[in-house]
């Protein structure tokens, strides 16, 4: 009964912000009766591989609707990696986890456990300045919670600031992805700390691992009549993160000893059974039940496509199967012309439109890639079409199940959806899901323009309260030596003290204060001066814009800085600027110790990529709006001479812009690489390389 539709239960989602009665929701319409289904093998190419799969053939339909391609059956023909094969054999994320965690006697992990832990949110690090010659590294543990939206409660900030004092670095981190990163933590604690964070009503889970990341969402909390569709796409963002959550209770087994815990998760009052949103306070264990409950049945409604799993198949994961997904998933929330969130970069964007007539789907973003190796690339998401708000759950699980079916399972490098995307073309994409959902997809809908908002200063949210976005250098909260120095964790700690504020994680690593009522505003001023914290206006552009991945010291795929160097990255740039005549200029830059891309650099004007000890790659030509990847121009670029070789891209940008407003990227996309090669190879720069480089 829970396959005959979806029509009703999501309208009544968004349009009242309801789940109420979702079961009966679910069967309020009635279905296309489905086709005999007979069984034939064929071969799909996927590259260089050619995987035999399992294909369902199916009849015409018995009604009128369009026909719908053949059913591609969820049977995994593929050799499996090496990682795949420890998947499938850890009893859902169990083994060999548990017996590594239960031997302190060391302080680290075995290899099969390091790719476990991830599942349940956690990397096992070691710090290279530590190391010590014939010595054991210097292990610890990062952990990564899972923050849907980058809500983080006043209290939860509060109880995190604790565990990074007495168990971590004495610093917390803001994400690209906005969730926190806690580092330093020992094998011995982690038990604790990852307890705490759960009992705190927060969860590590999701925030690592072959499953759905952190879902992202504008990091603008405005609830108004006027702007609607920020409380849809709020909806939406809570859906998607609860939608794919892991079924698996080795979580609770492992951390919490198997304990059904008293915390309520907060972000999952934005999808309310019955009646308005509540506050975080208001929010009951019975809400949560009930919430839960809806998920459940949303999830587990079997339209007969091979969506969900049989029993028989996965009886514990009924989308993700026993091997979970091939690789890390990726899903990002906005509304129609707020890019905040660099939603072409996810494995799924879904876009809220401003008539709530339902989303305009995108698919098959990613960034990360090797250097050297023209089979991984950056890609931007394509749009898969629009979607009414009743067929969004299924259009989403479709997505998911093909790519647990087709993506790549052999060679880890292709594992991404971008590739399955890439491989087949848009339309051979978007007819496979469609033999998922069992019906077609409509084109996109047009868009008004995109803007880019870092939500920084002060805003109205339209409900009588204001929200500041406070600048954070990299996401790195921590109180900085000094006496003029900010000293954000107490900055933060104060402010929730003094004024009963929460905070928003954003997508630029950056802080949201949020919950502030207007007599408060003159306080949270205070409180930004006395703990030597800038306000936005005071922040040079160029660094409000910018971003960075950790890097050095404990990242193991880093090959140079990132953070810890940004900073004077910046200050050479901004000195190069001003040498040009370009003073005031801002450009979007990013920086990353690896070709990963976690700081999505390839989506910036200018990114600088880490390609040896003291070089980097340079890239150039990302959109301003964050709307398509940019290219790589200089290799091997050394750090000692960079004005040397930023100088001629400034100048030809200062002297051959279409006018002065058009941005660094887009003269650079116009013009293109050769002609700004050509340019560059005839150029003598003039700069002086300045003493800090």
């Amino acid at each position: 009964t829970m396959a005959k539709g979806a029509s009703t239960m999501l309208s009544v989602l968004l349009a009242g912000g309801l789940l109420a009665d979702i079961a009966t929701a679910w069967t309020a319409t009635t279905p296309t009766p489905r086709a005999p289904l007979r069984l034939q093998r064929r071969h799909h190419h996927r590259g260089s591989l050619t995987p035999v799969t399992m294909v369902l053939e199916r009849d015409p339909p018995a009604t009128a609707l369009p026909a719908i391609p053949a059913v591609a059956a969820p049977v995994q023909t593929q050799k499996l990696d090496k990682i795949n094969e420890m998947k499938k054999a850890s009893s859902n994320l169990r083994h060999p986890l548990v017996e590594d965690l239960a031997d302190l006697e060391t302080i680290s992990i075995s290899h099969d456990s390091y790719n476990l832990l991830k599942f349940h949110g956690s990397y096992q690090q070691d710090d290279r300045e530590k190391r010590k010659k014939g010595a054991e590294k210097a292990y610890q543990f990062m952990l990564r919670l899972k923050v849907p939206a980058g809500e983080c409660p006043g209290p939860l900030y509060k109880v995190l600031d604790d565990l990074c004092e007495n168990y971590g670095q004495k610093d917390l981190r803001a994400t690209t992805r906005q969730a926190w990163q806690i580092h330093g933590i020992l094998k011995k604690d982690l038990k604790h700390v990852i307890k705490t964070i759960m009992d705190a009503g927060s969860t590590t889970i999701g925030g690592c691992g072959d499953i759905n990341r952190n879902v992202m969402l504008p990091p603008a909390p405005i609830d108004d009549d006027a702007r609607p569709q920020y409380r849809a796409a709020r909806r939406w963002a809570a859906v998607c993160a609860e939608l794919f959550v892991p079924q698996t209770e080795a979580f609770s087994e492992i951390w919490c000893d198997g304990e059904k815990l008293a915390s309520v998760q907060y972000w999952k009052r934005h999808m309310p059974v019955e009646g308005p949103v509540k506050s975080v306070a208001d929010f009951t264990k019975a809400d949560e039940v009930a919430v839960d409950s809806a998920i459940q049945t949303m999830m587990r409604a079997d339209t007969g496509h091979g969506v969900v799993l049989p029993a028989s198949e996965s009886p514990v994961e009924p989308i993700y199967g026993e091997t979970y997904l091939p690789r890390k998933f990726k899903i990002g929330v906005t509304v129609e012309g707020d890019n905040s969130i660099d939603v072409y970069i996810n494995d799924i964007g879904v876009v809220v439109l401003d008539d709530l007539s339902g989303v305009n789907v995108l698919v098959g973003g990613g960034l990360g890639r090797t250097h050297g190796k023209e089979t991984t690339f950056a890609r931007a998401a394509d749009a898969l079409g629009f979607v009414p708000d009743a067929q969004v759950p299924e259009v989403l699980k479709a997505i998911v199940a093909v790519q647990r079916d087709h993506g790549n399972r052999e060679i880890r490098a292709n594992a991404r959806l971008k590739y399955l995307v890439h491989t087949l073309g848009i339309d051979a994409f978007k007819a496979l899901v469609e033999s998922y959902t069992g019906f077609p997809l409509a084109p996109a809908k047009p868009m008004k323009p995109w803007k880019y908002s870092d939500w920084m200063g002060w805003h109205a949210t339209g409900d009588g309260t204001l929200f500041c976005g406070v600048n954070v250098e990299q996401g790195r909260v921590k109180d900085y030596a000094g006496d003029d120095a900010p000293k954000l964790r107490s900055f933060f700690k104060a402010a929730i003290d003094a004024t009963g504020c929460d905070l928003i994680l954003s997508p630029t690593q950056s802080i949201v204060l949020k919950n502030i009522r207007p007599e408060h505003k003159a306080t949270i001023d205070a409180l930004m001066q006395q703990y030597n914290v800038l306000p936005i206006e005071a922040v040079d552009p160029v660094t409000r814009l910018s971003m960075a991945c950790p890097a050095l010291p404990l990242c193991g795929l880093a090959v140079t800085e990132a953070e810890r160097y940004l900073p004077t990255m910046l200050q050479r740039i901004r000195a190069l600027l001003d040498h040009v005549g370009l003073r005031g200029e801002e450009i979007m830059v990013r920086m990353t110790g690896c070709p990963n891309g976690c700081a999505r650099p390839y989506m910036a004007e200018l990114a600088f990529v880490g390609d040896g000890k003291a070089s980097y790659q340079i890239w150039i030509g990302g959109s301003p709006v964050l709307t398509r990847t940019g290219f790589a121009y200089k290799d091997r670029a050394k750090v000692a001479t960079m004005e040397h070789a930023l100088e001629p891209l400034f100048v030809m940008w200062r002297d051959q812009r279409a006018d002065p407003s058009e941005a660094f990227g887009d003269f650079v996309h116009r013009v293109g690489g050769d002609a700004i090669a050509a340019f560059a190879d005839a150029y003598e720069p003039t700069a002086p390389i300045f003493a800090y480089a």
